[in-house]
């Protein structure tokens, strides 16, 4: 499984930490050190649309009002940090989040 974050991101670290507590092969990508090219930024955009920006974080609220009214990719590319996560591929299927219906999905019961 490739997890997509930020090494800071305390929902990155508790993903990354159960998966492989339960054994599963996890790589992880920092999105700030090694941001997505423009052909990966597409496939998450084509998953999970605007959902992939987390509007509610301090980075896209210092964007300028030119990013703002951007589309998701440009305020990506631009600050990669906007970018909802943890974003989780399984081979198969794509998770966004740490809630409770993505440890479910991805966590053996």
């Amino acid at each position: 499984m490739i997890i997509y974050g930020l090494s800071t991101c305390s929902d990155c670290q508790k993903a990354r930490k159960a998966l492989e507590a339960v054994r599963k092969d996890v790589t992880f990508r920092d999105v700030r050190a090694d941001p997505l090219n423009e052909e990966e930024l597409e496939t998450l955009i084509a998953e999970f649309g605007d959902r992939l920006v987390d509007r509610k974080s301090n980075d896209y609220r210092g964007l300028n009002e030119w990013l703002k009214n951007s589309e998701a990719e440009a305020q990506i590319a631009a600050q990669p940090k906007v970018m909802a996560r943890p974003v989780m591929h399984d081979g198969d299927n794509w998770y966004l989040g740490w809630d409770e219906a993505v440890q479910k999905a991805v966590l053996p019961a």
